[in-house]
């Protein structure tokens, strides 16, 4: 193995098999993600979750053979109810990346986009080898809102989290997986260790551990896409227009924060 090997995190939303329209596009059917997963253990795949991953390159430890990561944002109620089975049938560990504000409970605002998890269910998930990791507590596009306001997202959500489970969370994915140098700065300062966006490529360590890259799986993502994910082939011609769209939407959120104004995308 190099010495900066090049690991596939998958980013994962909701496993339904009749999402809303609201998470419909980044959503996956129960019996794509079981398919999607014999495909990870046919191919010799070893999942390890983002704390293991994130010590492993800072200590140097070495990583298991053809280690890979599944990860999940926000905590839609499918991923205890159709993920969590395959997941622990396969023996594969996973992490969770919850928005504190959209999961059913005391700390409910209102404003999730589909059904969500509830706390018991997390911990049922906890309990089955599941990394639970922050994922801000009301979803907004973190390097576009106001530093107090970055602040308290990230610290409330920490701090929810460690109150429902009794440990504090290690590991952050941006909403939307947007980002900037404000934002990094005040993810670390708030003690996570390690931080996902999106940027559909591989991680490396060369990355940094607050800016380490994910590819999307979504429901038009079908068995011969998936496969090249896994192996991490053909990224660049897979996500072309994602790229594409990226760079443009980056120059635009520039320029409405700089005016004042926030950007609030479907998803």
């Amino acid at each position: 193995m190099s010495d900066d090997p090049r690991v596939p995190i998958l980013m994962y939303h909701a496993v339904a098999a009749e999402p809303n329209d609201a998470t419909r596009a980044l959503s996956v059917s129960p019996a794509a993600f079981a398919e999607q997963m014999a495909v990870v253990a046919d191919l010799g795949r070893t999942p390890v979750t983002t704390a293991e991953l994130a010590a492993a390159w800072r200590t140097g430890r070495p990583l298991p053979a053809r280690p890979l990561l599944i990860t999940f944002d926000d905590g839609y109620a499918g991923v205890h109810r159709h993920a969590l089975p395959v997941l622990a049938g396969h023996g594969f560990p996973a992490t969770l990346f919850v928005s504190t504000g959209w999961l059913r409970g005391p700390y409910d605002t209102g404003g999730a986009p589909d059904t969500m998890l509830d706390w018991g269910q997390v911990r049922e998930l906890v309990a089955a080898g599941v990394e639970i990791g922050g994922h801000s507590h009301t979803h907004p596009q973190l390097d576009q809102v106001h530093t107090g306001d970055l602040r308290h997202e990230l610290i409330h959500c920490k701090e929810i989290i460690t109150d429902q489970l009794g440990a504090a969370p290690v590991s952050f994915a941006y909403p939307y997986g947007y980002s900037d140098r404000r934002v990094r700065t005040a993810v670390r300062e708030t003690g996570y260790a390690q931080a996902l966006a999106v940027g559909n490529a591989l991680a490396r360590r060369a990355q940094g551990p607050y800016a380490l890259r994910r590819v999307t799986v979504r429901r038009t993502t079908g068995a011969a896409e998936f496969a090249r994910l896994v192996e991490g082939r053909a990224l660049a011609r897979t996500f072309v227009r994602d790229r594409a769209l990226t760079k443009g939407y980056a120059v635009l959120r520039r320029a409405r924060r700089l005016r004042g104004r926030t950007l609030r995308p479907a998803f």
